[in-house]
């Protein structure tokens, strides 16, 4: 039988954005497959709940995503690239029944956030356009071939700029919303079926209605000569429109992207103290639009919210459905709106629940575990045992040899850490294998035995290596003491409770002690640095789109606020203190052989940081390469361009296996550039990575 290959990644199918029918009888979703080097597939499914096969609903054309049930069910939106040049989203509806799909908008900013209205004559979207788009009405109606130009020269003049792998470059979120019926009879004239409910040189976010005449949002608030890129509030409004108004109700302090309305006029919204932003756990709070009381019916539960976790009212509107960490499994809660009741669990004990949609008598949701990277699942609002509807790599697992995790609880400096061991799939236990430590990022994330890690753990498995991971001090899941634990000190906090997990895993017979190798990501990549600067414990080690220099990141990130959160303080406070808590500060103390990965176009951990931690490597000696993959952001090991995502996991274990004594393999150094990885055949112009090493290493 097979193993799990860093390149079988062109032949995984990912499965999200799962959305239930108003019947409960389907649930819509995407299916997102690699097509090449460079490109992905995804189109919209629909699987009955009463166990036929799942159905294609869309063409395979570009990229499609958030279907979207009409209230009665006789429609199908969702946003496509299909038939777009330029890549930008549009939105398109589809008869339920079947048929074709129409395109309704050709706006200039693309389209996101999709939301019918509940008497299903209208659709909520948000786009990201510039005051010239507004001006001129590309917001509404973009000519045919409309390309927006990059600035040249590009003048700044916000404190955030860049988010994701782009320059924002002037544009701002606005709200709209599209008549449905005018859009369907019209294409000649796509304006006329859209109106902006909002402008101004502010984001407004996380639109959701009310009832059929009520939109609420979120604004960033200005407090007086205050950047609102500098503030994390927000102003909650309430568009009536009918009338035109607008409505300032309540404030809000965190991360804001989404409001949950009910339509007798209670507003759900997320909220985490200013003083206190990244280290308190995110709550949800309700305000009653009629009685102006609050409430926050997640006090009770200590556990924070799951990041990019989903959040809904039941069909009744009497509980509020979402997602949260707890343990290594992320677990689908609900609760009165009210705050009547605590929370209660759901469904997700021992899985993971990644996404999920609330029907009358079923609730949808995409699950993934130790032997499958996710699928959809439906299960009753009770929460009753689940009923598995897709099997999407079923073509591909049945030839497969994946190994369990197993769960184990190690004894860390202030108590328990949670941790897992994958072993190899033809483990032998009197033989004796590598170990792999991987960190995660977050800092305040959590990490499973399944989700987006499936494949990179069972691929490091399967070439040989027993991998452990855990949830140290910093880690979500397991309260609000053990996520703050490192409050002004990122680094020897947790990687005491990583080295503690390295220690129990090492007393097993079948591991070999004196090979273990470390690597992480984001935060995980800040780690793999300070634990290479602080210990000799490791015979290599990769360190992926970290942070390196806690001053550089804070200047360059659309993140800083982590820094003034985490740290409670700025580089003109404490310099002292961001540069003594910096990995870089103690390069030169490093002997293990370290490999860097970067992307390109990373606006998130900037590679500025990287470029110094690399230089500092290479002047003090350390065997080192910086690899960076260009049009890549911070999402690359999850969602890059599918030929990066597997030379990346290709390139690590190369790293590795260059370094061990169970490996009949010299170092990465020693061979070429390409050589032994799936795309070495390709010349260096198309592999689409770039490296920088001492000449003829």
């Amino acid at each position: 039988m097979k193993t799990v290959a860093a390149d079988d990644y062109y032949d995984l199918a990912q499965v999200e954005n799962p959305h239930i029918s108003p019947d409960s009888e389907r649930v819509a979703y995407v299916e997102k497959r690699p097509t090449d080097e460079e490109r992905y597939e995804a189109t919209i499914h629909v699987v009955s709940l009463g166990g036929a096969d799942p159905k294609r609903f869309t063409i395979a054309e570009g990229v499609d995503s958030e279907p979207r049930w009409s209230p009665d069910g006789e429609f199908l939106a969702f946003v496509s690239t299909r038939g777009a040049d330029d890549d930008r989203p549009q939105l398109w509806v589809l008869p339920a029944d079947g048929g074709e799909a129409k395109q309704v908008t050709g706006v200039g900013g693309g389209v996101s956030g999709l939301e019918w209205s509940p008497d299903g004559t209208k659709i909520l979207f948000t786009q990201t356009v510039t005051a010239l788009d507004r001006e001129e009405g590309r917001d509404l109606a973009a000519e045919p071939g409309f390309e927006p130009e990059a600035p040249d020269p590009r003048v700044i003049d916000r404190m955030v700029y860049r988010a994701g792998t782009e320059y924002l470059d002037g544009k701002r979120a606005h709200v709209y919303v599209l008549d449905v019926e005018r859009a369907l009879e019209t294409e000649d004239d796509r304006a006329s079926a859209i109106e902006r409910l909002t402008d101004g040189d502010a984001d407004h976010v996380g639109p959701t209605w009310g009832d059929s005449e009520t939109v609420y949002y979120a604004r960033k608030a200005v407090e007086g000569d205050r950047s609102p890129d500098d503030s994390v509030m927000f102003d909650l409004l309430e568009r009536d429109l009918e009338s035109g108004s607008v409505e300032a109700f309540a404030e809000t302090s965190g991360w804001v992207d989404s409001l949950w309305a009910s339509t007798d006029g209670r507003v759900a919204y997320p909220f985490a103290p200013e003083d206190r932003l990244t280290l308190a756990q995110t709550q949800i709070r309700v305000h009653d639009r009629e009685t102006g009381t609050e409430t926050t019916p997640t006090e009770p539960l200590d556990r924070d919210l799951a990041h990019d976790g989903h959040v809904e009212w039941g069909p009744d509107g009497e509980l509020l459905y979402f997602t949260a960490p707890d343990e290594g499994s992320v677990v689908c809660y609900s609760v009165p709106g009210d705050a009547s009741e605590p929370p209660t669990p759901v469904y997700g004990e021992g899985v993971t629940v990644e996404d999920f949609s609330v029907g009358p008598d079923a609730i949808a949701f995409v699950q993934s575990e130790w032997d499958h990277p996710g699928d959809v699942f439906a299960t009753t609002r009770g929460g009753n045992e689940a009923t598995r509807l897709t099997r999407v790599n079923d073509a591909y697992l049945t030839d497969r040899a994946v190994s369990q995790p197993e769960e184990v609880w190690i004894d860390g400096d202030a108590g328990a850490i949670q941790g897992w061991v994958l072993t190899p799939p033809a483990f032998d236990e009197d033989e004796t294998y590598p170990l792999v430590v991987e960190i995660h990022g977050g800092p305040h994330l959590q990490w499973t035995p399944a989700g987006t890690m499936w494949y990179e753990f069972q691929a490091l498995a399967a070439a040989g290596y027993v991998v452990f991971w855990c949830n140290p001090r910093g880690s979500t899941g397991y309260g609000e003491e053990h996520m703050t634990a490192i409050e002004r000190n990122w680094g020897d906090v947790t990687l005491s409770d990583v080295l503690a997990g390295v220690d129990d895993v090492c007393e097993r017979e079948y591991v070999d002690e004196s090979e273990a190798y470390v690597t992480g990501g984001s935060f995980g990549g800040f780690m793999t640095a300070w634990a290479v600067t602080r210990t000799d414990r490791f015979r290599a080690a990769v360190s992926q789109r970290g942070v390196y220099d806690l001053t550089g990141f804070y200047g360059s990130t659309d993140a800083f606020k982590l820094i003034e959160g985490d740290f409670g303080t700025t580089p003109w406070d404490e310099p002292e203190l961001l540069w003594k808590r910096s990995p870089v500060a103690r390069v030169a103390d490093v002997e293990t052989p370290t490999l860097v990965v970067h992307a390109d176009r990373d606006y998130r951990t900037p590679a500025n940081t990287a470029e110094l931690f690399y230089l500092g490597l290479k002047k003090h000696g350390v065997d080192t390469r910086l690899v960076r993959y260009p049009r890549e952001g911070h999402e690359l090991s999850r969602s890059g361009e599918p030929a990066h995502v597997v030379d990346r996991l290709e390139r690590i274990v190369r790293w590795f296996d260059g370094y061990s004594s169970h490996r009949e393999a010299p170092p990465a150094l020693e061979r070429g550039r390409d050589e032994g990885l799936s795309g070495g055949e390709r010349d260096e112009s198309e592999s689409g990575t770039s490296e920088s090493e001492e000449p003829n290493s």
